[in-house]
């Protein structure tokens, strides 16, 4: 007859279930913070492209319509949207939906004092919008393009310089920016160091 070999029950021993605890505690720990500022830096890519992508918008729609377009930014509301020069009635009508930011993303350029190179003089939102009698909006900022394509101001002026819209995670500054001739770019900047602006 054979010899009947009796194994005892494999486990961990509690010495074990802890060391694999702990350094699962370790990793989740190191990796939070990691995943968190992807998460943010993500949300504020996102939200760049969609204030890039209005502002196309409003460029192309001024040379489809042979008027004016602009992006109107609601500073306090978090809000922004298309509108469309209307000649016959000399208001601007709102073209689409009106879109907001994300929790956690507000209009303004934090602690930074200087623009994305080559865009603007002294960084700065652009000019508050004003409606069809030329009364200023409250809360405001407005990107504007004639029917070429080019930004103007409030009275169909081209601009000297250039202009932007910013927003902010809290941790860094985005940036659209249009030059004189209607190129539009997008741009990030951390809020803390000595980062510069980098193109997106």
């Amino acid at each position: 007859m054979g010899k009947h070999f009796h194994r005892q029950n494999a486990g961990f021993t509690m010495i074990e279930v802890a060391i694999v605890v702990t350094i699962s505690v370790i990793v989740a720990a190191m990796a939070i913070p990691v995943f968190s500022s992807m998460a943010r830096n993500l949300r504020g890519d996102g939200e760049l492209q969609s204030l890039r992508s209005a502002v196309v918008q409003a460029k192309t729609r001024s040379a489809a319509t042979f008027s004016r377009a602009r992006l109107r930014v609601n500073t306090s509301a978090r809000t922004f949207q298309l509108e469309l020069w209307n000649k016959t009635s000399s208001t601007w009508n709102v073209e689409g939906a009106v879109e907001s930011l994300p929790s956690g993303v507000n209009f303004g350029f934090g602690s930074i004092s200087a623009p994305p190179p080559n865009t603007q003089a002294s960084i700065a939102q652009a000019a508050a919008c004003k409606d069809g009698a030329g009364t200023t909006i409250a809360n405001t900022a407005c990107i504007i393009f004639n029917s070429r394509g080019i930004p103007v101001d409030s009275t169909g002026t081209a601009l000297l310089t250039g202009d932007a819209i910013y927003i902010n995670d809290g941790a860094s500054a985005l940036s659209v920016t249009v030059g004189r001739t209607g190129l539009i770019r997008g741009w990030r900047r951390d809020l803390t160091g000595s980062s510069t602006w980098g193109g997106r």
